[in-house]
């Protein structure tokens, strides 16, 4: 039996972690943390490919073409397959977990394979929440780079990957879904919540925005997703939403290479995304000269351990005697543990 699924997409830093945690507060729907499912499986080799796999990927996808063609329903009988594997997961997940209808899953990468799932989840909900693009990138860059704007984008150039894929998502009526603007939904919580319950065709509960409070969260399993910012409050809160203008505002550097990075985009793109060229830039202008900058993040143990990652991802990249007694240390480490 197919599982009733729900999902929610978005690029990393736009609010999916905070409505994974309300929807999950729902009596009717089972969420947890990012499973990471479907992007392997998008991967095998009919759909596309992994170039590093350790098999001949061009071999296997034209071997699985010739194999599914010589099936009664040719590629239909390979998104059935697809299917099936992840109803048997996903329903086995829901009855491990007191068996609620409907499975959530909130896993951004999705964003990327959005074509891969229409194929195998035609039937699912679809809730779309955009942030805009520049509060996406400040909250990536320090999140997870120290503030570092150059590293975050080459390391993983987030406009220019999640804003094209979801805005043709946006674009297409085959498949239907619920799209709505972080910066509105914090705004008016319990009128995008209670649209967004209308869609996926479960009762309004006002209880759910209030996630923090619900009972079981505190035992919840943690996950990928928001290491710090979800967890700091109780509901939904506008806190976040100007921060980048601040940030911008009182570095030319980080400005410069933001308006580098918008200029990539199609403005078209933009617009279906939520946030069109001709009023992205107007916080910025509305704030005008002398802006403070923003207060340093509260120092922790996750800030700690993303510096002295950076520092030595660094470090190892310019190669030399640092790097030579890091890969001699994972090839001693891959003999110790190799089973």
């Amino acid at each position: 039996m197919s599982v009733q699924m729900l999902f929610v997409i978005g690029a990393p830093r736009s609010g999916t972690t905070m409505l994974e945690h309300m929807l999950s507060s729902h009596s009717m729907i089972q969420g947890g943390p990012e499973p990471h499912l479907l992007t392997p499986l998008a991967h095998l080799g009919v759909w596309n490919k992994v170039d590093k796999a350790p098999y001949d990927h061009v071999l296997a996808a034209e071997s699985q073409k010739l194999f599914v063609s010589q099936l009664p329903r040719q590629e239909q009988d390979y998104w059935d397959a697809c299917r099936a594997y992840c109803d048997v997961l996903y329903g086995r997940y829901l009855a491990a977990k007191g068996g609620k209808p409907i499975c959530l899953d909130k896993t951004p990468a999705y964003a990327l394979i959005l074509p891969f799932m229409m194929k195998v989840f035609p039937d699912a909900k679809y809730v779309v929440i955009t942030r805009h693009p520049l509060a996406v990138f400040s909250s990536f860059a320090n999140s997870f780079f120290d503030g570092d704007y150059l590293v975050a984008q080459q390391y993983n150039p987030i406009l220019n990957r999640y804003v094209p894929a979801i805005a043709a998502f946006l674009r297409q009526r085959e498949i239907p879904f619920i799209h709505v603007r972080y910066e509105d939904f914090v705004k008016d919580p319990e009128t995008w919540f209670a649209r967004i319950c209308e869609y996926i065709g479960v009762p309004f509960e006002q209880e759910a925005i209030e996630y923090g409070k619900q009972a079981g969260n505190e035992d919840r399993p943690k996950g990928l997703g928001d290491p710090i910012g979800v967890a700091q409050h109780t509901r939904p809160t506008t806190a976040s939403v100007k921060k980048w203008v601040q940030e911008l505002a009182s570095d030319p550097a980080k400005l410069a290479l933001m308006r580098r990075i918008v200029g990539e985009l199609d403005p078209d793109d933009l617009a279906v995304f939520g946030f069109p060229p001709d009023t992205l830039w107007k916080p910025l202008e509305e704030a005008g000269p002398g802006v403070a900058p923003p207060k340093p993040p509260k120092f922790d143990r996750y800030r700690l351990q993303r510096k002295l990652i950076i520092r030595l991802r660094a470090r190892a990249q310019k190669g030399g005697l640092f790097r030579k007694a890091m890969q001699k240390m994972r090839l001693a480490c891959d003999v110790i543990l190799r089973e």
